[in-house]
């Protein structure tokens, strides 16, 4: 019913990669994007999606010049409801059989504070991609106490409209309107 990678992704992200970035790659074991929407005003259902791979081209003094890529199966959705799982990847939602893979690259990235930024991109969820801004938010860079090795994590937000996505079916009854959140962790790449 919703596709991010992505975005999530998801992070920091932006133009073409300069010399001083750094390449972290996606910790898939501790990357996921949650979405809810509202289901005929009745409840909150929630959802999410793990799974990621991806880079982030990381330049700490300039993050305007970071970028992002990364991709997610859409049979990676889990809604804890095994029938609403099966109903989300067919045609009516994901159409997961002809489009499986999510994903989401970068186009720019606006710094709005010390830690913070807009990240803009491309998310392509079930063959159709449209341009995402992504609120994001750097939660921490320093040495990973257990990988021995520079780390980064973030958290980023969005809401996206299904119907944007071809995914519209039953709206305006199911939400159009999905909430999502990204958390993510990247570790430098290795030489």
């Amino acid at each position: 019913m919703i596709r991010t990678t992505t975005a999530a992704a998801l992070m920091l992200a932006a133009a073409p990669a300069l010399a001083d970035t750094e390449t972290y790659e996606v910790d898939a074991s501790h990357a996921q994007t949650l979405f809810s929407y509202n289901h005929l005003g009745y409840s909150t259902t929630f959802g999410m999606f793990s799974g990621w791979e991806g880079t982030i081209e990381f330049d700490a003094e300039a993050p305007e010049n970071s970028s992002v890529e990364v991709s997610i199966p859409a049979s990676a959705m889990f809604t804890g409801w095994e029938k609403r799982d099966e109903h989300f990847s067919s045609p009516d939602f994901l159409d997961a059989a002809a489009n499986d893979v999510v994903t989401f690259v970068s186009t720019g990235i606006e710094v709005t504070g010390e830690n913070t930024a807009n990240i803009t991109g491309d998310l392509t969820l079930g063959g159709v991609t449209q341009e995402v801004t992504l609120e994001a938010t750097l939660n921490q860079m320093g040495d990973h106490p257990q990988q021995q090795k520079p780390w980064l994590g973030f958290d980023a937000t969005t809401t996206l409209l299904r119907s944007d996505f071809d995914a519209g079916a039953f709206a305006p009854f199911v939400s159009d309107e999905v909430e999502v959140t990204i958390s993510i962790e990247a570790g430098k790449a290795d030489a």
